[in-house]
C-alpha cells in the first residue's frame, strides 16, 4: 500500500494521460486517476497515482512533491486510507410542517 501516492494542487486542466506521462519518469506507474467532479466533469484539483513499486513511489515523492507544472506546485505524499464518514445516509431532515406550512392545526 506504500505504492499509493495523493497528488494535490493539479491544474484543473489536468487529465488521467497526464498525470501517467508525468510519473512514469520516476518509475514504473501502475495507473494514475485524476479525481473529477461528477455533475460538472471538470477536475476537483487532485489525483492518486499507484507507482508498481514502493521505491518507484519513494522515487516520485522526492522528485515531484514541490515541483510546478502548470504554474502550480504539485504535493505529492502517501495516500492515506479513506477515512469512513459516521452516519450513513446523509444527514437527517426535520421535523417540519406538512405542505410546507409554518402553522400547525389546532
Amino acid at each position: 500500500m506504500d505504492n499509493k501516492l495523493y497528488v494535490g494542487n493539479l491544474s484543473y486542466s489536468t487529465r488521467d494521460e497526464d498525470l501517467q506521462q508525468q510519473f512514469s519518469q520516476y518509475g514504473q506507474v501502475a495507473s494514475a486517476k485524476v479525481m473529477m467532479d461528477r455533475d460538472s466533469g471538470r477536475s476537483k484539483g487532485f489525483g492518486f497515482v499507484e507507482m508498481v513499486s514502493a521505491s518507484d513511489a519513494q522515487n516520485a515523492i522526492q522528485g515531484a512533491n514541490g515541483q510546478t507544472v502548470d504554474g502550480r506546485a504539485m504535493v505529492v505524499n502517501i495516500a492515506r486510507p479513506r477515512e469512513e464518514r459516521p452516519g450513513g445516509f446523509g444527514g437527517g431532515g426535520g421535523g417540519g410542517y406538512r405542505n410546507g406550512g409554518g402553522r400547525g392545526r389546532y
